[in-house]
């Protein structure tokens, strides 16, 4: 498995060189963006049974992405606003990866904007 198929190279990209760098978001969304990280990563490495090191990109797939802000709904009672928010964030960094990786697509492939 090489460098540039594990998540966490492509995530920590997508924070600094994207966010700030390259859209210079404001300090309430770069915040927002890492935290909807910070929740999706765990919860994807549970439900696939892997050390959140050892995540690829492939590991982030459509269907985990839908259990997670099914989750979010249901263990963390958040309203839709804020599920839509944490989609948003996802598909960010869906789009980063797809851009500057085009053999990694099987993210942006199996995108979450799927009717669920």
């Amino acid at each position: 498995m090489s460098n540039a198929t594990l998540l966490g190279s492509w995530v920590r990209r997508f924070l600094l060189e994207h966010l700030v760098a390259e859209r210079n978001l404001a300090r309430n969304t770069q915040r927002s963006y890492r935290d909807t990280l910070a929740l999706l990563i765990p919860f994807v490495a549970k439900k696939s049974a892997k050390v959140v090191d050892r995540l690829t990109v492939i590991d982030l797939s459509g269907d985990l992405v839908r259990l997670f802000l099914a989750d979010l709904e249901e263990s963390r009672q958040c309203v839709i606003a804020t599920r839509n928010q944490r989609l948003a964030a996802i598909h960010a960094l869906a789009r980063f990866v797809g851009e500057h990786s085009p053999g990694a697509h099987s993210l942006v492939r199996s995108s979450p904007c799927d009717p669920i």
